[in-house]
């Protein structure tokens, strides 16, 4: 994994170690030569991971609507900073542009982000790992969520590995680097769906 697109909130929560988690995060990809594709805000957890990635001579992609750079949430800092005009190609570049997807904790944006990973996936639109960084149990509802949509059969059994979870960095992007690719929905027949 050269580059992971990471998917996380623009807000800064109270409890610091979401903050923290953002800056190991972002310290850790750099440190291991992975480069971070983000929504190229300076603001929040956002901010954090590409700073935290800069610091330590990391590679940061930011990609960003240009309705919020007028905002003057840009982060003008990044390696490289990519100004699209919606949030739909936004997304499409996040994949176009990473060999995955790490999500760390975030608000509506970034579910938004990470179920689209997970349908691409599913579909066949990509073939790459879909990570999620389950610090402090924040997303262990989510983790149950989808074992439902699974156990009821909304999420079919060769799909139901797509979303690789763990509570460490390290571990995570271990399982997210030895990802087997999944039977997509494209190339299935009818009787298997």
């Amino acid at each position: 994994m050269k580059r992971l697109a990471v998917y996380c909130g623009s807000a800064t929560p109270t409890d610091p170690i979401y903050i923290e988690t953002a800056r190991h995060v972002g310290r850790t990809l750099a440190e291991r030569g992975i480069g971070v594709v983000y929504g190229g805000g300076r603001l929040g957890l956002m901010g954090a991971v590409a700073d935290s990635a800069l610091e330590v001579g990391g590679e940061v992609i930011g990609v960003i609507p240009e309705a919020l750079v007028g905002t003057e949430v840009a982060h003008r800092g990044c390696t490289e900073l990519h100004v699209v005009s919606g949030m739909h190609e936004r997304k499409r570049m996040f994949t176009d542009l990473s060999d995955g997807f790490l999500t760390i904790p975030g608000g509506v944006g970034t579910m938004d982000e990470l179920w689209e990973a997970i349908s691409w996936a599913q579909l066949g639109y990509h073939a790459k790992p879909v990570g999620l960084l389950n610090t402090a149990g924040f997303y262990n509802d989510l983790i149950a969520f989808n074992r439902k949509m699974i156990d009821v059969g909304f999420i079919r059994p060769a799909h139901a590995g797509i979303m690789v979870v763990d509570a460490g960095i390290d571990e995570l992007l271990d399982k997210m680097a030895a990802y087997e690719p999944h039977a997509p929905i494209f190339a299935m027949k009818a009787d298997d769906l």
